[in-house]
Parts: structure tokens; C-alpha cells; sequence
């Protein structure tokens, strides 16, 4: 029998590098800090690490702003440094997985400098997307399109042009009609497979061909196509997209090791999303739907299913996500009520939020998405059940959403607070003992959630994300494959066998209910009766 690519069913551990572990004490994560932790990651059961960008940046969106991709950011240390993570990780049977960011540039690229430099139809300049401006002078917006981060998508340089940049304007977008560009992301792509990547994470994968026309937008709000016919976004999910993704996967089967893409794909429906993990494509696509579903059963079952039918027809495993760096934190999400939704899977601070109830949902939703076919990605800190921090000062917000918003959004920092590995020391023992105050502060409740309080406990969350990666890969059943639904749709419990002799049951429903078999995980503990408690799962010998 054939061995089933590694990807198909990998657990895949998220670095937020800024806020993983700082080994020099500046208050910035780095990559000694991670290569310190890597036994953590081992011991966690994890299979891979995806690494949110590393390359040289000014940081404008915490290294989603590249200046040079083949270089390391100097706040997290050197290529050497690079090369000696890849190679410890390989040692500890972990695979390495970068971010690429293939949308736009950082306004410090070599490239951008020598487009301001040049005129206007340069050569220099095609690389980007450059427009004149509307109205009598030029001094009105080629189109209505607005940053994802804010205001309008474009900013004018001094001989009148504007530029497009649908983030900040940090980060111009890139021109990928020109065969410049591509051909230099696939020598990006080449020159870290040499160095031993296991694959790449690729960044605003919906986001890269646009319109030559330019359109204005009849909703300029509508960032994922919703509002638009299949493929007709002037800059979401347009089919050429498939073209560079073929090339890139041609180069990817050039090498040994199975190395593989993860695609960030907001896509307005299931369908449009299994196109980019269609036979010769990319390998796999984060499933936002089911991160974004309520915590209701009826919502949740609909995400499995949708989700498992299209990608499994085009052979496609399933990839689960319930956190990232861009999505407040599982607990705080299901500790709110549904109608707080604001925003991109975000809730608004100022609604109450019921950390209890959120964290039991979410020990219950890591046992529901573990046991699910295909393979999942877990975001640091997730493993110690960290809320999101809501109430960080005002002044030491960086995200550009809370600038560009007017003060309107305070964007996604409060799920990119750095760690707590101990309860006490210097920043949780994030730095070493007197180092600089982290990049963005800690509240002082991280204490209850370090590593080395969780550590040891059977009722922390830490051991049960252990034990359950633990049973995960020594279970056949489990991975990989398909799933058989024992509870009906409607049904306030959800209920599904994986394989011969594997159940998981879920309780949403507001009264304890009956689970029969063996257990062998409950996300809580269960009473003598053995009847599960709500907001529980259990995993069971069937």
C-alpha cells in the first residue's frame, strides 16, 4: 500500500514569531527563542510548524510587509540562523513551513524604490499596479476600492500616479501579468526549497490576479466576492489565480519530501475554494467556514459537511482551523453570544464575554475538529486555552486596522499578545530575566494560563490538547478518511464514528445526554452516571 502524503492529515502548530519566544531580550520573539522550544512542540505531538513571515521587514503589518525574501528580519535573527531551525526541527520529526506573501510588496522593497524613481509606463512600474487618478486633475482614486485595513486602497506618489495597495499602503500590490513577477516568487520558492522547506503557507492566495479594468465595486465593502458572480471579483478569486498555483506545484513535485502549500483562501462559497486543491494545485486550504460557524450544531455539521463534500470530490483532504493570528481567540468567541459577530470572525470588546463557558467550548470544539477527516493547524497559545486579551491600551495598539479604521476597529492584536511559558520571571518567561517589556504587554491573568502551571495538571488544557494529538496518531480510524454522522440533522448532539470502533459525541444541547462505549477522552470531566455534560465531547471506543 502507498503512504498517504504526510499533508493529508498533519497537525500543524502556528509560530506568531513576534510573540513565540524571545531569546536575546528585546521583547521580540525570534528564532533562537524557537529553536529553544522545540521540544515543546515535539512533546505537544505536532507534526509541522507554519511560520508567520520572517523575512526582512519594517513591519509595518508585523512582517506581511516583505523587503526581501531572501533575507531573515534582523529582530529574529539571520538566514544562518533560518538554516539551523530548519535543520533541528528535522531533527525533532518536525517540518518547517514558512509564510509567503505573494500579493504585495513592502514599500521598502528594491523593487517599489525603483518605481517611484522611474516615470510613469516604466518598466519599474508595471511590476506594481499604477493608475492616474480620476477627475479633472487626477486627484481622485482610480476606483472605489477600499483597504481591508481601512480607507481607500490607493495612495497618490508625488508626480501624480497612485498606486494600489489593498492593505497598507506599506504594501503595495504586485502586477502579476508581469512575468517579472512570477518569474521572481518562483525563484523565491526554489531558493528556500533548497534550503530544505517542507512547503509554504501562502498568504491572500484568493487575492493575486485583479481585473485589468479596474471596476469600481457596486459594494466596496465586499472583500471576499460575495456580492459578485463566480470568478467576476475584480480582485478576489479570479480564475487565473489556477495558473500560477499549477506552475508553483510543478515546482514544489521538482523535489523530494512531499513539500506542499496551504492556501489562505477566502472564497465566497465551498465550490469556488476545492478549485485550488484540484488535481495538479495546490495541496490543501484552511477551512475558514468552519472556524467563523457559531457554536450551534445545525451551523457546525453544515460546515463538516460542505466542506468534506467538495474537497473529498476533488480529492482533496479537509484542513481545520479554529484560531490564527488574524481571529480572536476560541475561547472568547464561544464565550460570546452569536450577535456580537463584528467583522472578519472578530467580536466586539465591549460585549460581555463568559470565559468559562468559553473555554469549556473550546476544550469541546479541539476533541469535535481533531476527530475530523483530514488534517488541523493549532495556534500558539491555543494549547493553553489563552483568551484573547481585550483590553489592551489604547496607545499600544500596532495594528494597522486600529490607524487606518479611525480609532473605529482595534484590530487583531489581542490574539498576538506573547506567550506565557511560567508563571513568573521576566514576561512570563517569554524574555530571559531582564530583558525589555514585550512588544505588546501582557495582562498579569496570563499567569493562571502559563505552560509550566498547565504542565503536569490533567485538567489543564495543555494535557488534554496532548493527550488528544497523542490518541490522534496512534488511532488508524483517525486522520485521514471519511466520517459516518449518527446523529440526525436538527439533533443538538453531534455524533460520528471514524473507521471501525471510533465515536465522537458532542453535547450542544442544554441537558446531559447519554454516550455509550469506552472512554477515551472526555474535553471534560464526566459525572459517575458517565452522561455527558453540556458544551462537552468525549471520544469513545465504539
Amino acid at each position: 500500500m502507498t503512504e498517504s502524503p504526510w499533508w493529508r492529515d498533519a497537525v500543524i502548530y502556528q509560530v506568531y514569531i513576534r510573540s513565540f519566544a524571545d531569546a536575546d531580550g528585546d521583547g521580540i520573539g525570534d528564532l533562537a527563542g524557537l529553536r529553544e522550544k522545540l521540544p515543546h512542540l515535539r512533546d505537544l505531538g505536532v507534526d509541522a510548524l507554519w511560520i508567520n513571515p520572517w523575512y526582512a521587514s519594517p513591519q509595518v503589518d508585523a512582517g506581511y510587509d516583505v523587503a526581501d525574501y531572501r533575507a531573515i528580519e534582523p529582530a529574529y535573527g539571520s538566514l544562518a540562523d533560518a538554516e539551523k531551525l530548519i535543520a533541528e526541527a528535522h531533527e525533532h520529526g518536525l517540518r518547517v513551513v514558512p509564510d509567503l506573501v505573494p500579493n504585495h510588496l513592502s514599500s521598502d522593497h528594491a523593487w517599489f524604490a525603483a518605481a517611484l524613481a522611474a516615470d510613469p509606463g516604466s518598466p519599474e512600474r508595471d511590476r506594481f499596479v499604477f493608475r492616474a487618478g480620476r477627475g479633472p486633475d487626477g486627484a481622485e482614486p482610480p476606483n472605489n476600492w477600499l483597504s481591508h485595513f481601512g480607507g481607500p486602497a490607493w495612495t497618490r506618489v508625488p508626480d501624480g500616479s497612485w498606486y494600489l495597495h489593498l492593505f497598507a499602503p506599506g504594501q503595495p500590490d504586485v502586477n502579476w501579468e508581469n512575468p517579472e513577477v512570477a518569474a521572481e516568487f518562483e525563484s523565491v520558492l526554489r531558493f528556500w526549497f533548497d534550503r530544505g522547506v517542507d512547503g509554504f503557507r501562502i498568504d491572500v492566495a484568493h487575492g493575486l490576479v485583479k481585473d485589468p479594468a479596474l471596476p469600481d465595486l457596486a459594494d466596496p465593502t465586499d472583500f471576499i466576492g460575495l456580492t459578485t458572480g463566480p470568478g467576476e471579483h475584480p480582485y478576489v478569486d479570479r480564475d487565473g489565480v489556477q495558473d500560477i498555483y499549477e506552475s508553483w506545484r510543478r515546482i514544489a513535485d521538482e523535489y523530494s519530501g512531499a513539500r506542499m502549500f496551504v492556501a489562505e483562501a477566502w472564497t465566497p462559497s465551498p465550490d469556488r475554494l476545492a478549485r485550488y486543491v484540484q488535481a495538479g494545485r495546490l495541496h490543501t486550504a484552511f477551512n475558514f467556514d468552519f472556524l467563523v460557524a457559531p457554536w450551534e450544531p445545525a451551523a457546525l455539521r453544515d460546515a463538516v459537511d460542505t466542506t468534506t463534500g467538495y474537497l473529498h470530490a476533488v480529492g482533496a483532504p479537509a484542513t481545520w482551523v479554529l484560531e490564527n493570528h488574524d481571529v480572536v481567540r476560541a475561547p472568547s468567541r464561544y464565550g460570546r453570544p452569536p450577535t456580537s459577530r463584528h467583522g472578519n470572525a472578530t467580536f466586539d470588546p465591549a460585549d460581555p464575554v463568559d470565559v468559562g463557558l468559553g473555554v469549556r467550548r473550546a476544550r469541546a470544539a479541539f476533541l469535535l475538529y481533531a476527530a475530523l477527516p483530514g488534517g488541523l493547524y493549532v495556534y500558539q497559545g491555543q494549547e493553553l486555552g489563552l483568551p484573547q486579551v481585550d483590553d489592551i491600551p489604547d496607545d499600544a495598539l500596532q495594528d494597522p486596522t486600529w490607524e487606518r479604521s479611525g480609532h473605529t476597529d482595534r484590530g487583531r492584536d489581542g490574539c498576538r499578545v506573547p506567550i506565557p511559558w511560567t508563571a513568573g520571571g521576566t514576561n512570563f518567561g517569554f524574555s530571559p530575566e531582564g530583558a525589555s517589556a514585550p512588544w505588546l504587554p501582557q495582562p498579569a491573568w496570563f499567569a493562571d494560563h502559563a505552560a509550566d502551571v498547565e504542565e503536569g495538571d490533567p485538567a489543564s488544557v495543555l494535557e488534554l490538547v496532548r493527550a488528544a494529538l497523542a490518541i490522534r496518531r496512534r488511532e488508524d480510524a483517525l486522520g485521514d478518511g471519511d466520517l459516518a454522522w449518527e446523529s440526525a440533522p436538527g439533533d443538538e448532539v453531534l455524533a460520528f464514528t471514524r473507521g471501525p470502533g471510533f465515536r465522537c459525541v458532542v453535547n450542544l444541547s442544554a441537558e446531559p445526554v447519554a454516550a455509550q462505549g469506552e472512554v477515551l477522552l472526555s474535553s471534560a470531566p464526566l459525572p459517575d452516571d458517565r452522561r455527558l455534560p453540556p458544551d462537552t465531547a468525549v471520544w469513545l471506543r465504539a
